[in-house]
């Protein structure tokens, strides 16, 4: 009786994820790619209904803009009499550069971006350094201070409005910046978000680091601001836009023209041109380009800012 040796098949080693099988043979075959799984047809369906929506949902919001600028370019009474419609009527075509100058914007604009920075400079210090201390530093009463401090967010600006009003003029800032900003130097707001940001921080981290020689002021520059910019991006965004759009307080600790805002240089611009209404509306349109830029470009940090610590895990 003859014996047969048993045949063995081997995967060779060297081979294995490379998309290649190895027999003792020598022969090499190609195992092949993986199959690539398509989508299905009702996920692609959804995706496909949830961009109709959202861009349905863009035209809505774009639409009061585009009107404004229709608006604008139109002559006011043939506008009205065409029944306002989406397009210009009788456009003239020079009625933002009048608006321009004849409103003064230049200076006003001048004086609402320096307002602007100021504020959102020193609200973001603030924020940073108050939140901070919330976070990472231990003091008696921190957490019933902490909740004070948020409690102030329930006071609108008319309850202080007064008291800040004669102090401004006891101190002769009318008409300055200082008396502009004054009152905004720290937000309540900018802390509480700043603060959710750094508890996501996690304590290996901060230890890791005070165990190298990070005091709490490099390791706030360094490692928490840093990994907390989103945040500190949103919070700068927020008090830009709040103080650009401020009215009432710079319209009482501000009695030059010369000094004046945008937004009180663009109710004077609409007085001044009660029968021409389009030109305060393109005004208008100038005063809001700024924005609509910052929030074009800053909208990813807006939405990773606002929703930094809402999961913790």
């Amino acid at each position: 009786m003859t014996d047969v040796a048993p045949t063995h098949t081997t995967t060779d080693a060297a081979t294995v994820g490379t998309g290649f099988t190895s027999a003792r043979s020598g022969v090499i075959a190609p195992s092949g790619p993986a199959p690539v799984v398509a989508a299905p047809a009702g996920a692609q369906l959804k995706k496909l209904g949830w961009y109709l929506f959202l861009t349905l949902l863009a035209l809505v919001i774009l639409y009061p803009l585009y009107m404004s600028v229709m608006r604008a370019l139109s002559d006011p009474a043939a506008y009205a009499r065409a029944g306002n419609p989406p397009w210009p009527v009788e456009a003239e075509w020079d009625v933002f550069s009048r608006a321009w100058n004849g409103g003064n914007l230049s200076a006003a604009t001048f004086w609402s971006f320096a307002m602007s920075a100021v504020i959102t400079v020193t609200q973001v210090i603030t924020a940073v350094l108050a939140a901070y201390a919330f976070v990472f530093l231990r003091f008696p009463f921190k957490k019933l201070l902490f909740v004070l401090f948020v409690a102030t967010l329930m006071l609108p600006l008319e309850v202080t409005f007064v008291a800040n009003s004669l102090t401004i003029r006891q101190w002769g800032w009318i008409d300055t910046l200082q008396g502009l900003v004054a009152p905004f130097l720290a937000s309540a707001l900018g802390t509480f978000l700043l603060r959710q940001g750094f508890l996501g921080i996690p304590n290996e981290l901060r230890e890791a680091a005070f165990l190298d020689g990070y005091g709490h002021f490099r390791f706030m520059t360094r490692i928490a601001v840093p990994l907390a910019a989103p945040v500190v991006a949103s919070v700068g965004l927020l008090a830009f836009l709040s103080s650009w759009n401020q009215y009432l307080w710079p319209r009482v600790v501000t009695e030059q023209e010369s000094h004046q805002t945008l937004q009180i240089a663009l109710k004077r611009l609409a007085a001044q041109n009660i029968q021409q209404l389009n030109v305060g509306v393109a005004g208008a349109v100038l005063a809001a380009l700024p924005i609509f830029a910052l929030l074009i470009v800053f909208q990813r940090a807006i939405v990773r800012g606002l929703t930094a610590g809402a999961v913790k895990g």
